[in-house]
């Protein structure tokens, strides 16, 4: 009954175009079971912001951390934060207290952030490979490449781009027609699960979503792989001492498992929509966790792998 009142709700305040609203169906399936799941991702989503904001905390307050590869680490926080915000507090709203409804306008801000912080997230990994590259294979030019300026430079770069690629997913929706479909099989607003209810043709949507994960993902994920295949070639052939080949290695490790983080359910979740028949619970409890994971583990990898940062943390 409750659902009937909300899907008459969502079909009666349409408009011609599209819905006022869309109802975001959660985990299908797993409906009784999603309250308990609303406490993990709670935990969760308070490591993540715990954990970030611990990270800025220490890299603005510690003079020695102001070097280019923690300035990125500061960034790669911020975008943690704005992405599990931009989703995690909606959905418990959704599991705890079982409001499902979201404006349209709503709907689409929400889309943007996700993707956009997503776009951001996957630059600046790509931004800590490159720092790294240069920081063993030219290292005395690191400094003088990598100064305050071009970091800077390299942040509103990796902004911009993930700005001006994703507000076409907004603009292209809104002009859809919907046919008074509003049922989102998802936990919040993402580019192909809200795309799926357009009755439509949907194809440049659909092309344009496919342009943007190659051009963003594909082109950083290509570029990080090139660094560091050339620094585990320069690391074998240039250092001679063991110690030294174990603490660049080690350093990368680090870097490698943050980006397997990002890399693995971010490639899973596009997959899934585009090209698979993955359980739906699945397809969903995973999406949620590319937008709670990263966010939560990438201060604690860090944190524990990095020697300044965990001497900071130590002595505070």
């Amino acid at each position: 009954m409750f659902k009937e009142h909300h899907v008459m709700s969502c079909l009666n305040t349409s408009t011609r175009s599209h819905p006022a609203a869309f109802l975001l169906v959660s985990i299908p399936g797993l409906q009784e079971a999603q309250f308990w799941i609303a406490f993990l991702f709670c935990i969760m989503y308070v490591i993540a912001v715990l954990g970030n904001a611990t990270v800025l905390c220490f890299i603005k307050t510690e003079p020695s951390l102001q070097e280019p590869m923690y300035l990125f680490l500061a960034m790669l926080a911020i975008t943690n934060l704005v992405l599990s915000t931009s989703t995690l507090p909606k959905m418990l709203i959704i599991f705890w207290l079982g409001s499902r409804e979201i404006r349209f306008h709503a709907c689409l801000t929400q889309m943007f952030f996700v993707h956009t912080s997503s776009s951001v997230e996957s630059g600046m990994l790509m931004a800590l490979a490159l720092d790294h590259y240069l920081a063993i294979c030219c290292p005395l030019r690191h400094s003088s490449i990598l100064s305050v300026p071009a970091i800077v430079t390299m942040g509103s770069l990796v902004l911009a781009r993930g700005v001006l690629l994703v507000s076409p997913f907004s603009l292209l929706v809104r002009r859809l027609p919907f046919c008074q479909r509003c049922l989102i099989s998802h936990s919040y607003c993402e580019h192909m699960a809200v795309v799926k209810l357009v009755c439509g043709d949907a194809t440049v949507s659909v092309i344009y979503g496919l342009f943007v994960a190659f051009m963003v993902m594909g082109f950083d994920v290509l570029i990080i792989s090139v660094s560091y295949a050339t620094i585990l070639q320069a690391v074998l052939r240039l250092l001679p001492s063991k110690d030294a080949r174990h603490k660049s290695l080690s350093t990368c490790g680090s870097h490698i498992c943050v980006m397997l983080v990002f890399y693995t359910p971010a490639l899973f979740s596009f997959l899934s929509h585009r090209f698979g028949h993955v359980a739906p619970h699945i397809h969903i409890l995973i999406a949620n966790m590319y937008v709670l994971f990263p966010p939560m583990m990438n201060p604690i990898i860090y944190g524990v792998r990095t020697p300044r940062i965990r001497k900071r943390a130590l002595r505070f």
